[in-house]
Parts: structure tokens; C-alpha cells; sequence
């Protein structure tokens, strides 16, 4: 195993926010405050050798002849402070030289010239000559020495202690994951069974090669997974490190990205060779659109660094020198974006889509993640589920866990229906936003429009059920009129978007119609409900007069690997007729909307005034107005209703006056949500 590899196993057992010091760290550290602790002491030690005397008492012992020996040390820093070390005669007796009789002293003096002259004339004084040369060189070298000193600390020691240096750039950033540490297994991951048995099989070839290669068969060399953002893409590569006993490799496409030429195709090299080491190996590269995009668009011309990468990553997965052993996967969410030599057979043999879960996808996905979170007995998960139509893996972790929390926020000993309703609307359209101030003239608007909405989805009949609607501002919204369908959506029908297109125009004309005046509140209806209209013309040809060709724009961005420019192929007169075809179809739905408001503008009072006085209507009390005309308010703690519409089983009575819009070309809806 490689250092580095050892160092990024050290790193994984280290606990979350432990910083652990190198071992020779801390011995140069004891060696450097020890050595300053024996220096500091010896100093003291020579220091206190020796009686130190004033010029006075040096004077003394001169005059009255009592010096032994002495030597003479000129400073030659100062010439006036002059250093005298020697011993002198105790109690006067020049003729007694035993050592108790001896006393070392030390006297630092300045030299008259009388004086000098003096002690230069006895025989006990010596004098000494102060060695400038060595003084000298080392005055010089010292800055030298302390510049050499400062580099070493910042750049050579943090270089070798982080392996972040120049020498250590073109090393790979691969972590190895330790089957230990990683407790994610096909169990933690649901909602894409297709995907699980895709991969299943990479796990069982490492485990038994001979199982495959008996019939002559090669396992993919490579697999992409392709599919929305949190969808599981990653956490499904975590699974096959936990289920595969053999080394895994992981590693972000961004990770080969450097500020120096030529150390992502280094990298890339490093990476392979490492997990040569430790065949059979997986290695994951996440986000690899960072590095895998498409050749000879860029701007950065032939010597691209994300090309040179890209090309030493063709070669290893499947160049001259390819070894067998090594399994790549790779996920990313802009698979137009890859180059096609990334793609073929050989490199990526297979593309994994993971798809947003459907409504059996969603249950199992809120099972998992609901088992570290205390849920009522009443809570029923496949409620949630049907009522939760396009939400990701991620999205569905993020409902249960801001559910747990509004119930947290409230003291409640379990997560109820309640909070689960909540946090849906909150996870996909915002949060309340009760302390926005509107005046009620505003509020009057926001209800006449919600109750367009709402009146016009519940009358027509290709229309989803509606779920509920409400004026309290979520989001950038002063109001929501939500719609859930029964079931998952795989296809949409014209008759199905002329009713969608129809309910959008709804709230603009139930402004005008009650109070004779518009406001700017239905901007966000009519960009909507247009560009509706243009992609049902352009893309989906479902106009019987431009036909079944595609006149809409390529789809791809700018700079994004592709084309550098766009080009409109078709003409202006053509133009000019989808111009023409989108307004007819607007216009249409526009009168559809406004019948059913003038026909029933008793109900849609109704519906405003009890929006006006209760904020949120479900789907089931619309209904009631539209069969009855009358309303009846809930209880004051009436449970949460299905957001589907009625209970299984229950038969609704017949919505008078039911609309079927005339045959008109029509596109697939978004969001079930008019603001």
C-alpha cells in the first residue's frame, strides 16, 4: 500500500473533528523547548561562576595588589566597557595560593587610560584579542541563514507534513474507502430496484469472477449513472463499497482540476496506478461532466488542461496498456455534455439511468429514511407518498426531516400527518410567510384570483383533483392553488393541457370579473401558460396547422462543449404562423376560463369570501361549494385530509356543468401549482 493510501486511511479513522499531530512533530517540538531549557540553565550556571565586582571594588583589589591572575577581554562592540576575568587574593596574603584563599571574580569596567596603562604594566594581567573574523562572518551569513530558516518552516516542512506541494501535485486525491468505516448497503438505498440489479452484478463479479467468464464472458469495463439531481446517484455507489469486498476508489471530477498545466492528467495516472495495486478495485468518479466534456469546442484551444485530463482518462480506461481488474463508475446529471469517446463500448459499456421514483419508489424511499425519525401510529407513508408526485430521494430525506422538526419546534412526542403536509409544501414551494403585510385590498385580489384557479380546476374535466388552495403567501407567491394527480404521470394529452392552460388564465379573469380591474398578480400565469403554448406548437406538433414538425431550438447552452452559436431553422413567415397559432390557443382557453367564471360567479364569491375568512380551502371543500353552493367550515382540529382527493372508496356526487374543451393542440404541465 502507498503512503498515500495509508495517510487516507489514518484520516478515516480519525473521529470528526480530532486533529492528530504527526509523531515527529512532537518530538522536534520536546527536543526545541528542552534545548532551550538546558541553554537557559547552563547560562545562569556559567553566569553565577565567579564574584562579580563594580569598577570600585575592581579598583580596590588593583590598588592594594591583591590580583592573582586576570585576563584582559576588550569589547569590541564598545571599547569602553571592557570585560576582567580572574582571581584575587582573599585576605590580603599574596604568598598563600591555596584555593580557599583564591576567589574568582568578574568585573565588567571602562579603562581609563591611566588605568589601562597601569594593569598593562603588571605581570598578573593578560590580555586577549577578540576574534572579529568568525564575528564577522556570522554577522554576515546571519540574514542569509535566517531567510533559509523562514523558507524551510513555511515551505519545505508544510510541504512534506501536508504532501500539498510542488513534488506531490500530480499525486491522486483518490480516497480509499475502508469497508469498516462505510456501513451503507443495498438495504439504505430503495426507489431504484432496475439500478440495484444493474450493479448487483459488479459485486457478484468481484466476488466470483468465474461465475461470468465461464461462458466467455467480459464484465463492463465501465458504468455511468445517469439521472436527476438526488436521485441516489452517489449514495448508490456507496452501496456497492459496502456490499463489494474488495478496495474502492472514490473521487470527485473536480478533484483532477489544478491551477498548474498537466496535473489532472498526472493525477489521473497516479489514480490508475494505485488502483493497480489493488485489483480487483472499483473506483467512482462523481461529477464527471467536471472533466468529461465534449473536445474542440473550448475556448482554451488544443492545449486545454480539462482535454489533456480527459484524454489521459481515454487512455487508461481503455488504451494500449489496459489491464483487467479495474471497474469505473461514474455519475453525473449532464450526460448531453460528455464526449463520445467517454461513451462507447469499452470505456462506459453501459449507461444506468436512475430515474425520479414513482409512487412505489417514493413509499419505500420514506420507510428507509423514516426509521431514525418517531412517527405516529396514524401517520400513513403511502399518503405521502401519492401525494408527492416528482420529488427526488433527497427531497423526500429533506420532507421527513423538516417534519421532524416543525413537530420538534411545537413540543409534540411524534411527527403526525400534520407536519408531514406541511413540510411537503414547505420542501417544494416555500415556507408561510404569515408576517407579510397586505393591505386588504390586496388580500381581496389574491382570494378573487385563487378562486379562479381553484372553481375552473374542479369544473373542467381533464383537470387533476385539485388539493387545496390557499392566500397565505408561501414562497415568492401571494397565494397557491395546488393540484395532485391520482397517479404518476408518464404522458400528457392535448384535451389535458387546454384544461391546464384554461385554469392558468382563470385567476386573471376572476379579477376582472368581480371587480372589474386586473392586477400584475397574474404574471407569473401568463409567462407560464405561453410558453406552454409555443412548446406544444414547436415540439410536440400538436397544431394542426403548423404540423408535426419541430421548429423549437436545439436545447443546448452556450460554452457548454457544443455548438458556439444558435441558429433558427426556420423561416420568418414560419414565425410568424406559430405566432399567430400560439395566441389562437391562448385566446381560446382564455374564453373557456371566462364562460365558466361568468356561468358560476356565485360560487366564486363563495370560494373567495371563504378564503377571506379561513386562508386554506382543501379539495374537498371547493367541491362542496361547486355540488351545493353552500360551504361548511371544518372543525377546529379536523385531521389532515389525503391529498388525492376523496378516501379509497368513496363516490363523489357529480360536478354540475362538467367542461369538455374543444380539440386543441395542448403540452404537458408542470408543477400542479398556479400562483
Amino acid at each position: 500500500m502507498s503512503d498515500d493510501n495509508r495517510s487516507n486511511e489514518e484520516n478515516n479513522s480519525r473521529k470528526p473533528g480530532e486533529f492528530k499531530v504527526p509523531p515527529r512533530t512532537w518530538l522536534v517540538w520536546i527536543v526545541i523547548i528542552g534545548g532551550i531549557i538546558v541553554l537557559m540553565l547552563l547560562r545562569d550556571k556559567m553566569d553565577s561562576q565567579g564574584e562579580i565586582l563594580s569598577q570600585f571594588r575592581f579598583q580596590q583589589i588593583v590598588e592594594s595588589n591583591q590580583v592573582a591572575s586576570a585576563i584582559i577581554s576588550y569589547n569590541a562592540q564598545n571599547p569602553f566597557l571592557t570585560e576582567i576575568s580572574g582571581k584575587y587574593f582573599k585576605d590580603g596574603q599574596t604568598d598563600n595560593t591555596n584555593s580557599d584563599n583564591l576567589v574568582q571574580f568578574r568585573a565588567k569596567t571602562r579603562l581609563t587610560t591611566k588605568l589601562e596603562e597601569k594593569l598593562l604594566t603588571l605581570k598578573q594581567f593578560e590580555v586577549r584579542e577578540p576574534n572579529t573574523m568568525l564575528l564577522n562572518v556570522l554577522w554576515n551569513l546571519l540574514p542569509f541563514l535566517l531567510l533559509a530558516t523562514v523558507v524551510w518552516f513555511f515551505f519545505v516542512r508544510q510541504i512534506k507534513m501536508a504532501g500539498k506541494g510542488a513534488m506531490s501535485f500530480g499525486k491522486s486525491k483518490a480516497r480509499l474507502l475502508a469497508k469498516e468505516r462505510n456501513k451503507t448497503t443495498f438495504k439504505d438505498v430503495a426507489g431504484i430496484d432496475e439500478a440495484i440489479d444493474e450493479v448487483t452484478e459488479l459485486v457478484d463479479f468481484l466476488k466470483d469472477p468465474k461465475k461470468f467468464q465461464r461462458l466467455g464472458g467480459r464484465i463492463p469495463k465501465g458504468i455511468l449513472m445517469v439521472g436527476p439531481p438526488g436521485t441516489g446517484k452517489t449514495l448508490l455507489a456507496k452501496a456497492i463499497a459496502g456490499e463489494a469486498d474488495a478496495a474502492f476508489f472514490s473521487i470527485s471530477g473536480s478533484d483532477f482540476v489544478e491551477m498548474f498545466v498537466g496535473v489532472g492528467a498526472s493525477r489521473v495516472r497516479d489514480m490508475f496506478e494505485q488502483a493497480r495495486k489493488s485489483t480487483p478495485c472499483l473506483i467512482f468518479i462523481d461529477e464527471i461532466d467536471a472533466v468529461g466534456r465534449s473536445r474542440g469546442h473550448g475556448l482554451g484551444g488544443g492545449n486545454d488542461e480539462r482535454e489533456q485530463t480527459l484524454n489521459a482518462l481515454l487512455v487508461e480506461m481503455d488504451g494500449f496498456d489496459t489491464q483487467e481488474g479495474i471497474i469505473i463508475i461514474a455519475a453525473t446529471n449532464r450526460p448531453d455534455v460528455l464526449d463520445p469517446a467517454l461513451l462507447r463500448p469499452g470505456r462506459f459499456d453501459r449507461q444506468l439511468t436512475v430515474n425520479l421514483p414513482d409512487v412505489r419508489g417514493r413509499e419505500a424511499i420514506l420507510k428507509v429514511h423514516a426509521k431514525n425519525v418517531k412517527l405516529s401510529p396514524s401517520v400513513d407513508l403511502s399518503v405521502i407518498a401519492r401525494g408527492t408526485p416528482g420529488y427526488s430521494g433527497a427531497e423526500l430525506a429533506n420532507l421527513l426531516n423538516e417534519a421532524a422538526l416543525l413537530a420538534a419546534s411545537t413540543n409534540k412526542k411524534a411527527v403526525g400527518m400534520e407536519e408531514l403536509e406541511e413540510a411537503r409544501d414547505k420542501v417544494r414551494w416555500g415556507r408561510e410567510r404569515r408576517s407579510l403585510a397586505m393591505t386588504d385590498e390586496d388580500k381581496k385580489f389574491t382570494a378573487w384570483h385563487e378562486a379562479g384557479h381553484a372553481l375552473v380546476n374542479v369544473l373542467l374535466q381533464h383537470t387533476h383533483p385539485l388539493h387545496k388552495v390557499t392566500i397565505i403567501p408561501r414562497g415568492q407567491s401571494l397565494g397557491s392553488t395546488m393540484s395532485l394527480p391520482k397517479t404518476d404521470v408518464l404522458n400528457r394529452r392535448r384535451m389535458e393541457m387546454l384544461d391546464i392552460i384554461a385554469v392558468m388564465m382563470a385567476g386573471r379573469i376572476a379579477e376582472e370579473v368581480v371587480s372589474g380591474d386586473i392586477s400584475t398578480g397574474a404574471s407569473g400565469d401568463i409567462q407560464q401558460a405561453s410558453n406552454l403554448a409555443r412548446a406544444m406548437v414547436t415540439q410536440f406538433g400538436m397544431s394542426d396547422r403548423i404540423g408535426m414538425v419541430q421548429y423549437g431550438d436545439d436545447g443546448e447552452f452556450v460554452f457548454l462543449g457544443r455548438e458556439m452559436t444558435r441558429t433558427k431553422a426556420y423561416s420568418e413567415h414560419t414565425a410568424h404562423e406559430i405566432d399567430i397559432e400560439v395566441k389562437r390557443i391562448i385566446d381560446e382557453a382564455y374564453l373557456i376560463a371566462k364562460d365558466l367564471l361568468t356561468m358560476h360567479r356565485d360560487k366564486l364569491e363563495l370560494i373567495a369570501t371563504s378564503l377571506l375568512e379561513h386562508e386554506t380551502l382543501d379539495g374537498h371543500q371547493v367541491e362542496e361549494i361547486v355540488r351545493t353552493g353552500k360551504f361548511t367550515p371544518p372543525p377546529p382540529t379536523s385531521p389532515v385530509d389525503p391529498p388525492q382527493g376523496a378516501p379509497a372508496g368513496t363516490t363523489l356526487p357529480e360536478i354540475p356543468n362538467k367542461q369538455v374543451p374543444p380539440t386543441l393542440p395542448g403540452l404537458g404541465a408542470p408543477a400542479g401549482v398556479t400562483a
